[in-house]
This record gives structure tokens, sequence and C-alpha cells, in this order.
């Protein structure tokens, strides 16, 4: 019986070159691919039908449910429109917007019934 070398030259070429990037890319492809897969197998679709819908070929399609395609953002966004669903969850960041529903009494700046607000509806209890 053969045995491999105990130093396999792709293992260490492996460990010697990882890439965290190339990692994380992969990791997000093929969850990516998994969650349209899922939908498609859920739905009752197949791949040629689902090809049709993208207007896409078959074998194109194929090759981006593998998971090792790398996929565009066009790509991505035009498998979320047909399917009417949300691939990647990218929320816009919003500016907190403090909404005083209260009348400030006579002689109270807006600034001293904000810290009124603030301290009454933050306070922790002991």
């Amino acid at each position: 019986m053969m045995e491999f070398p105990k130093n396999n030259i792709l293992e260490n070429w492996l460990e010697t070159n990882q890439n965290t990037e190339i990692d994380r890319f992969i990791e997000r492809n093929l969850a990516i691919t998994e969650k349209v897969c899922t939908v498609l197998k859920e739905r009752g679709i197949k791949k040629k039908q689902f090809a049709e819908m993208l207007g896409k070929s078959p074998s194109e399609v194929s090759k981006w449910l593998t998971g090792l395609h790398n996929l565009t953002l066009k790509s991505i966004t035009k498998m979320e429109d047909v399917l009417k669903i949300n691939l990647i969850n990218i929320e816009p960041i919003k500016e907190i917007t403090y909404v005083y529903l209260g009348t400030i009494p006579g002689g109270v700046t807006v600034e001293e019934a904000i810290n009124d607000y603030e301290q009454s509806t933050y306070s922790t209890a002991s």
C-alpha cells in the first residue's frame, strides 16, 4: 500500500498561504447558493426553469449554483428579483432620531426636557 509523505507539499503550501479573504469569499458564496437551492427546492422550481426565469442558459445557472463560481452583485440581485427574496442583508446606517411625545412646561428648555425624559425613561432599577 502506498503512503503519502508525512510532509505533504500541498498541505504545507495551504497552511503557509492561508488566506482568510478567500475562505470568507467561499463561505459567503456557498451560503448564497445554498439559500437559492433551498428556495428552489421548497418551491418546486427546477434549475432549467430557474435559468429561464433569469434569462440565462441552464449551464451558466448550474455553474452559479455550484457555490464556487464568482457571483457578481448583478447576478445575485437578478436571483433576488426573480425569486422575490433577499440574499444579502445589509442594513443602511440610520441616524437615531428622538421624538418627544409630550408637552414641555413653560420655563423649561428643550434640552432640559430631553434630559429629564432620558433620565426617567432609561434609568435602571436597582
